[in-house]
C-alpha cells in the first residue's frame, strides 16, 4: 500500500510539474524564430537524434556537428534522503558528426560504468512520395573500462567490448504523430551476474506526439525477449518532453533506468515503475 501511494504521488507530481513547466515555457518560446521544416512529412520523425533513450531516425546533416549532454539522477525513491535521487547522478557527453546527409559517426563516454563508445548511423531511405517511412542503420561499439580484474581474475581484454545493431523503422503519420519500430540485438562479451544473457534479441517501440510546434511529449519501450525469468531486470520503459529553441533541443525524462548507454539500457533497466524506482533526467542536443 506505501509503495501503491508512493507511485501515485510521483505520477501526479510528474504531470503537475510538466503541465506547469510547458505552460511557463509556451509565451517564450513563441518569440523564438522557429523552422518548421522538421514537421513535415518526409523531413524527419523526431526532433533529437535520441527519442529519450534510445536512438531515433534523425541524424547528423553533411559536416554538421552535434554536442549531446546526457544527465540521469538517483532514483526518486530515495526521498529526502537523497533528494528525491538529485544526490545522485550518471552523465554522458557525445559528439556526433556528419561524414555525409546519409552517414553519422559519434563517440561518447559515460560515467556510469565509465563506458566509451563509438557508434555510427547510416540513412537507407527517407519518409516522402517515393517511400513510406524513413529506415536506418545503427550499430555501436562500447567499451566497459569499469569491469574490475581483482575482482574477476580470469578476465580478457574482449570481455570488455559490447556490440548493439539496429534497425530504426520510423514514420510521421502526420503533422502531430510520429511512431517508430526499432528491431535490435545487443551482444554482452561479459556478463556480471547470472541473470545476464550474452545474445540479446530486443524490440523497441517509440511514438512522439507534437503539442505545439516547439514541444512534444515522447514514450518509449524496449522489450528484451532473451532476458532469463528470473531476471531482477525490467523492460525500460521511458517518458518525456522535447522543448525546441533555436539550435538547441532540450529533453526532460523519467524513465525506469540510470544508464544512458545503448546497450545497458536495452537489457539492464535496474528500476521498476510499480516500486516507484524512477529516475529523472534531461538531454541537450546542440548544433554547431
Amino acid at each position: 500500500m506505501i509503495k501503491n501511494n508512493k507511485l501515485k504521488f510521483i505520477c501526479i507530481s510528474v504531470i503537475i510539474l510538466s503541465c506547469n513547466f510547458i505552460n511557463s515555457q509556451e509565451s517564450l518560446l513563441d518569440e523564438i524564430d522557429y523552422d518548421n521544416e522538421d514537421f513535415k512529412i518526409g523531413v524527419s520523425a523526431f526532433k533529437a537524434n535520441k527519442v529519450i533513450n534510445g536512438q531515433s531516425t534523425k541524424q547528423s546533416g553533411e559536416k554538421e556537428l552535434y554536442l549531446y549532454v546526457a544527465h540521469r539522477f538517483g532514483s526518486i525513491d530515495g526521498g529526502i534522503k537523497t533528494l528525491f535521487g538529485l544526490d545522485i547522478a550518471n552523465t554522458k557527453i557525445e559528439l556526433l558528426y556528419g561524414l555525409s546527409n546519409d552517414l553519422q559517426i559519434g563517440f561518447s563516454r559515460e560515467s556510469l560504468k565509465k563506458i566509451y563508445t563509438l557508434n555510427f548511423k547510416y540513412k537507407l531511405t527517407e519518409q516522402g512520395s517515393k517511400f513510406p517511412f524513413n529506415s536506418t542503420i545503427y550499430s555501436s561499439y562500447n567499451y566497459n573500462s569499469s569491469l574490475n580484474e581483482e575482482i574477476y581474475p580470469a578476465l580478457s581484454s574482449s570481455d570488455r567490448n559490447l556490440i548493439l545493431g539496429q534497425v530504426l523503422l520510423s514514420a510521421r503519420l502526420n503533422n502531430k504523430f510520429s511512431i517508430q519500430l526499432s528491431p535490435t540485438f545487443a551482444r554482452k562479451n561479459f556478463n556480471e551476474t547470472i541473470f545476464e544473457e550474452k545474445n540479446n534479441l530486443i524490440l523497441g517501440a517509440s511514438t512522439s506526439y507534437r503539442i505545439t510546434n516547439r514541444l512534444a511529449f515522447n514514450v518509449e519501450y524496449f522489450a528484451n525477449f532473451s532476458r532469463p525469468e528470473t531476471s531482477p531486470y525490467e523492460n525500460a520503459l521511458s517518458f518525456g518532453i522535447d522543448i525546441e529553441t533555436g539550435g538547441h533541443v532540450f529533453q526532460l525524462l523519467f524513465s525506469n533506468t540510470q544508464f544512458s548507454d545503448d546497450v545497458f539500457v536495452l537489457t539492464d533497466a535496474e528500476g521498476s515503475w510499480s516500486d516507484g524506482e524512477v529516475y529523472f533526467g534531461f538531454n541537450i542536443l546542440r548544433v554547431f
